[in-house]
């Protein structure tokens, strides 16, 4: 028997129950989970309210993981949880697709690249291939206090962007955006409008910049737009700050600019994996962190309502 964390009822976080060893089908492999995080996706697929539809209950969480295969061989792992019928990562043994799979290179923290996992992936296909950026640019990063953001932050830095402005609502995030290598940090501003925090960004960039890294959309994305150069990029990522956001027609007329929405559930099974297996040997190396909490999996109820609250230090990680 095995221990899985299982959701019951869309909305409550979800209980730890014993169920029978899951067994592996052709094309499947069996992974014993190391860490599982608990993501954005994750609480909004179990809200019962995403553009995926209410999914089937009961189901086990988690759209990733880490752990090892039967040789010991780490992996990274991905599952359609909450999305499509089918159980997730939060289990202490788990059968997934071999296409799903990413073995890890020597000496990958696997904790660290559960957390950094997928929000990483975004964070650098966004970056290098939506955004297109090149050595010597300069970059603002909006969300700068979330996992996608953190990781911008030091994957622009090691594409040799020439600044990057970090953008979070806390002292504490911009503290760490700043650890992480961020020339300067921005406030963002209970009330802000888009004058006014055009205005902080303008004064914190060193001319205009070249591309935009946007989490959150809404007003920050719209002052954002009126920091780039004629002709500059910025890449959706979601929608933590709003749905809509105040963008007017003149800023993007006048300065030729692109808006690109970007999602990884663009991504073959193949450029995923070579994305994830960069980010954890970036991971490896120690050049690319971020903040995150490691809790016992017996604790997956009280986990989940603090990371659901945002009363989290940073992702909480589930240790098995």
């Amino acid at each position: 028997m095995i221990s899985a964390a299982v959701l019951r009822t869309c909305g409550s976080p979800p209980v730890i129950e014993r169920r029978p060893d899951p067994q592996a089908r052709d094309g499947e492999l069996t992974v014993t989970v190391a860490a599982a995080p608990i993501t954005p996706l994750d609480l909004l697929c179990a809200s019962g309210e995403s553009y995926f539809g209410t999914p089937a209950t009961p189901y086990v969480p988690g759209v990733q993981g880490t752990g090892q295969l039967s040789d010991g061989t780490p992996v990274w792992f991905a599952t359609a949880a909450g999305m499509r019928p089918g159980d997730g990562s939060m289990a202490s043994v788990v059968t997934v697709p071999e296409a799903d799979v990413v073995r890890l290179p020597p000496g990958a923290p696997s904790h660290l690249v559960a957390a950094l996992g997928l929000s990483a992936v975004a964070a650098l296909a966004a970056l290098r291939h939506a955004g297109g950026l090149t050595a010597g640019q300069q970059v603002i990063v909006l969300g700068a206090g979330g996992v996608v953001g953190q990781a911008a932050i030091q994957l622009a830095r090691l594409a040799g962007a020439r600044r990057v402005i970090a953008v979070a609502r806390s002292a504490p995030a911009r503290e760490r955006a700043a650890e992480l290598g961020a020339h300067a940090t921005v406030a963002l501003l209970p009330g802000d409008d888009v004058t006014a925090l055009a205005g902080r960004l303008r004064a914190a960039a060193d001319g205009p910049a070249d591309l935009v890294l946007d989490p959150v959309f809404g007003t920050p994305a719209a002052a954002a737009l009126r920091v780039l150069r004629p002709g500059g990029r910025l890449v959706n990522l979601g929608s933590a700050a709003g749905p809509t956001a105040p963008i007017d027609s003149a800023t993007l007329r006048g300065g030729s600019l692109h808006v690109v929405g970007y999602t990884n559930n663009a991504l073959s099974t193949v450029e995923r994996a070579a994305l994830v297996a960069e980010v954890a040997g970036h991971a490896a190396a120690g050049r690319l962190t971020a903040g995150h909490e490691v809790v016992p999996f017996g604790t997956v109820g009280t986990a989940w309502q603090r990371q659901a609250s945002g009363t989290a230090g940073g992702r909480i990680v589930l240790g098995f």
